[in-house]
């Protein structure tokens, strides 16, 4: 495999800018303290940063001081950015992101992880199926269980890794449970950033992250104020991605505000 740098062409970002100074703005009645999202105010003034003063290339620069390679793992895009370990013998070990996140928020440790005092890792960070540049995905029905497999293909049949470890947050703690539920051979270990149940999204109601129980009668105040703070922050998202992704993908994909709005609630 060769590396392949990440470069988005000039007219891409050209488009990018044309759509953002065009952005039409709702009114925002009585969401001064954004009770009802994303405040009108604070988003003009990140719209307004994005289009005339954040960097992409210099951002860009700063990805391609890693490696970055795209394969076909069963037909699924796969994008990973590598950094190889220092000393005899670095452990591979794979960073999984979430969602909203990307592959660029590992970037925090990977050069830690490669050139540390003691053992070192040979980093694989890969952009999920569907995210950043790991896309166009060909097919609908991917999820966690599946990713799950793709991953390990990755790292033992395409990198040729006899074994190797995982670390994941968010949707990737998920396919790191699953990692470690199904391929516990292959494995030194798993780090989870974040507790996740693999049966999060089973049953008829995979949206609710209740799975449609009522709070338990008797909690603490605290304990009910907790409970409903967590469903609320959830309620949103979840059901918005299992039941209806494509009616917001439009929004998303058409107004990069509107993503901007989406992700930054989230």
């Amino acid at each position: 495999m060769k590396p392949t740098p990440i470069h988005v062409p000039d007219e891409v970002l050209d488009d990018l800018r044309r759509r953002l100074e065009l952005t039409r703005w709702p009114d925002d009645l009585g969401n001064e303290d954004s009770a009802y999202g994303v405040n009108r105010a604070l988003l003009q003034e990140l719209v307004e940063h994005w289009r005339s003063g954040y960097d992409w290339r210099a951002a860009e620069a700063a990805m391609n001081a890693y490696d970055h390679y795209r394969v076909e793992v069963g037909g699924v895009p796969v994008h990973f950015m590598r950094k190889p370990g220092t000393g005899p013998a670095p452990t591979p070990l794979i960073l999984l992101h979430g969602w909203p996140w990307t592959f660029w928020h590992w970037s925090k440790v990977v050069d830690a992880l490669a050139e540390p005092d003691g053992e070192s890792f040979d980093v694989i960070v890969p952009s999920l199926p569907g995210f950043g540049f790991s896309s166009p995905l060909p097919r609908a029905d991917l999820n966690y269980w599946k990713i799950a497999d793709i991953f390990h293909e990755l790292m033992t049949g395409v990198l040729g890794f006899g074994k190797y470890a995982v670390g994941g947050c968010d949707v990737g703690a998920l396919i790191a449970g699953q990692l470690g539920h199904k391929h516990a051979d292959a494995l030194y270990g798993i780090h989870i950033g974040s507790g996740q149940k693999l049966s999060m999204f089973n049953g008829e109601r995979a949206w609710d992250i209740t799975g449609g129980q009522p709070i338990p009668p008797g909690l603490p105040a605290d304990a009910h104020a907790r409970v409903l703070e967590l469903e609320r922050r959830f309620a949103v998202h979840l059901t918005a991605h299992v039941l209806e992704p494509s009616t917001l993908s439009f929004g998303l994909t058409d107004s990069p505000a509107g993503m901007l709005a989406w992700i930054l609630q989230r």
